[in-house]
């Protein structure tokens, strides 16, 4: 492919008006990743076929893999406006979905719909617009439809047990996510809500085995750490769990959905500060005051990614270095006190050490994904 470029380029430098070489090397260069040549070839071709809806098409999606998304927009409307194709409305489907433009993207699918109403993407991009406009039951039916045309869809799935799970229908949610583990097997997120189920319904083991099966197939999931942290203190586990967070905070590297390593605004490198937190919560279970200590500190160094209260964390270490200060002795816990991402009152006075309260998590599905089922980025 890279000759079939080449020897495009050269006729182009003996005859810069061969208009179809162009039209060639622009599909080339598109398919092969080369965005900033192909961008202005396309707009050259423009100028002399200012009508030309494959140009705009084209230009579209260059755009779009440049995440220059207005601009895809406004070229695939053009091509919409001079040519209403299915691939043109399904394009444009999908750049308005990037830009949140919910009802606007259901018109364009619907509108290749009409042309293949067995379209089973369109079905299930329907539903993650209606699934963002919170209109749940219409969400549902579009996602059930996805699946009834490809059963294979492993993502409808997702928002099925989603779905399910948010409306307190246990048993279908744990359907919708072991049809997404037959089809995936390393789905780490479908390991987590069904971890999360499990939690909530007071399978302590069976939670803990789907947690670890997350982490398995993503090392880097902090919520799955959160929470088999929980589980593991509730089970009396602690040196398993400390094991657990002790490797993966010597091990390094990227950590979390959004967070862990981030650069920091005074362009620091932050380390996780939710692992750290969770590791103290661990040596505060089995009675180690000094590392207790030292952990709480090393998760308030890290604030970008403590998702923790750092009013609650900062009262905790206020009061162990008092404890520390008389030399009083922490005892280890026979029980372990539940933790809050929420931030408490402003007014709130403490004496004693601070209470936390339980918050089980689960995981949503990240809106927007290509066609082809890879998640965007």
């Amino acid at each position: 492919m890279g000759n079939d470029i080449e020897s495009l380029q050269n006729i182009l430098k003996n005859d810069p008006s061969n208009f179809q070489a162009r039209r060639e090397l622009s599909i080339l260069l598109v398919n092969n990743g080369f965005n900033e040549e192909a961008e202005g070839n396309l707009k050259y071709l423009l100028k002399y076929f200012p009508q030309d809806a494959e140009i705009y098409y084209n230009l579209g999606i260059v755009y779009e893999k440049l995440k220059k998304f207005p601009e895809a927009k406004e070229c695939y409307q053009k091509a919409v406006e001079i040519s209403p194709q299915e691939d043109f409305y399904y394009n444009l489907g999908d750049v308005l979905v990037d830009l949140k433009e919910w009802d606007d993207a259901i018109s364009a699918f619907r509108k290749v719909l009409e042309t293949d109403p067995e379209d089973g993407n369109c079905y299930f991009n329907l539903g993650v617009c209606y699934f963002n406009k919170d209109e749940k039951n219409l969400a549902l039916d579009n996602f059930q439809k996805a699946v009834s045309i490809n059963p294979r869809d492993v993502f409808a799935y997702f928002y099925l047990g989603f779905i399910y799970q948010n409306d307190g229908l246990t048993n279908f949610a744990i359907d919708s996510y072991k049809k997404v583990l037959e089809i995936s097997p390393d789905y780490s997120w479908a390991y987590f809500n069904l971890g999360s189920i499990a939690y909530k319904s007071g399978n302590i083991e069976e939670a803990k085995e789907y947690l670890l099966k997350t982490l398995e197939y993503n090392s880097s999931d902090i919520e799955a750490y959160k929470l088999l942290t929980k589980i593991c203190l509730k089970a009396g586990e602690a040196e398993e769990i400390l094991e657990i967070l002790s490797t993966r905070l010597e091990k390094g590297g990227k950590i979390g959905l959004a967070a862990g390593n981030q650069v920091t605004p005074q362009g620091e490198k932050d380390e996780n500060g939710d692992l750290y937190y969770c590791l103290a919560r661990v040596y505060k279970y089995i009675g180690d005051s000094e590392n207790y200590c030292a952990n709480l500190e090393h998760a308030l160094d890290n604030p970008y990614t403590l998702s923790f209260s750092k009013k609650i964390v900062k009262q905790e270490l206020e009061y162990i270095k008092e404890m520390l200060g008389r030399n009083a002795v922490i005892e280890p816990e026979t029980s372990i006190e539940e933790y809050s991402e929420e931030e408490p009152e402003e007014d709130e006075n403490y004496e004693d050490e601070p209470e936390y309260d339980d918050e089980a998590d689960e995981y949503e599905e990240d809106e927007d994904y290509d066609d082809d089922g890879e998640e965007d980025s």
